[in-house]
């Protein structure tokens, strides 16, 4: 009897594996076909890396944050700036539709790197760099560790001062080869929609997710087995990374314009962009009133006004 039960459970392990197996690999080609790449595929320095190029002007690449693609930042900001500028948007290694390079997780100094050669190779030698959140944490390692190639520099939201709080338990399992075999596929295959729109709002609070965002943005993508993978490790890197980092900001010359919202409880404003504002020479905070951790979507004009000052201070405009 034993065997048999042991048998029979086998038997719908298995079942269960390969019908999960399948929903992955039907709703991650679902994704890529709904929302394909909107701009070129660049090959950089044996890299895939996906940029999206739009306007005339100085040059100005944005950075997305955690979870994100290209089309974070164009649903707004970019063809906002596109009037005064040539707009470069990247997916972050690993995201979106540019590849992943390093099995234990793309380092934000690796990010900046990688970032800066294909701005190059499009012929943005200095641009302005913005990014959110850990865009935000990429965009200070790209100002202090490719100086020369960078004229000014905005944090949105910036993930930039250590912190306390442990990683979430997602990421700490979606880090790890396990959650990778075992959980990743199971969120792929049967997330519903409800939920996902559940936790995109979730990470505008207090705002919600502007009509439209999601049907541009395509949550879908981040839903990927890859994708969610390497996002989990960066995050599990990023204290470290950040407390190796943190002494340098003061070697940043460039001028450097901060936006962040008060009522911002993913990456607090007190914590982050209050104290970073103090070790960077010149640089200039603007706190958004009641706007939360996204402000480059709700508060998009706030945000293309800091690069104009960012420019303007650069001698750009």
């Amino acid at each position: 009897m034993a065997t048999k039960i042991l048998i029979s459970l086998g038997v719908v392990l298995v079942c269960l594996a390969t019908v999960t197996a399948w929903l992955s690999a039907r709703n991650e080609a679902r994704a890529e076909t709904e929302f394909p790449p909107e701009g070129q595929i660049l090959d950089v320095d044996g890299v895939p890396v996906h940029a999206v190029v739009m306007g005339e002007g100085p040059d100005v690449v944005l950075i997305h944050g955690s979870s994100g693609n290209t089309r974070d930042m164009t649903f707004a900001l970019a063809p906002i700036l596109a009037q005064n500028y040539r707009v470069i948007v990247f997916d972050r290694p690993g995201l979106g539709y540019s590849g992943s390079f390093n099995p234990d997780g793309e380092t934000i100094t690796e990010q900046a790197e990688i970032l800066q050669h294909a701005a190059a190779f499009l012929g943005a030698d200095k641009p302005i760099v913005a990014g959110q959140s850990y865009g935000g944490s990429v965009s200070l390692a790209w100002a202090i560790t490719r100086p020369d190639n960078i004229s000014a520099l905005v944090l949105i939201a910036p993930a930039a001062v250590p912190w306390e709080t442990p990683l979430d338990s997602f990421n700490t399992i979606a880090s790890t080869s396990a959650g990778n075999t075992l959980a990743l596929p199971l969120i792929t295959a049967f997330t519903p929609d409800w939920y996902v729109s559940q936790a995109l709002d979730s990470v505008f609070a207090p705002q919600k997710a502007p009509e439209g965002y999601a049907q541009h943005f395509g949550p879908s993508l981040t839903m990927r087995r890859a994708s969610m993978h390497s996002n989990a490790k960066q995050r599990a890197n990023l204290l470290d990374e950040i407390t190796q980092l943190q002494p340098r900001y003061g070697d940043i010359s460039v001028p450097t314009e901060i936006v962040h919202g008060t009522a911002d409880t993913t990456v607090e404003l007190d914590l982050h962009s209050e104290r970073l504002v103090e070790q960077i020479p010149g640089a200039e905070l603007i706190e958004l009133e009641g706007v939360g951790h996204m402000p480059q979507v709700v508060a998009a004009d706030e945000v293309a006004a800091a690069i104009d000052r960012a420019a303007q201070r650069a001698g750009l405009r």
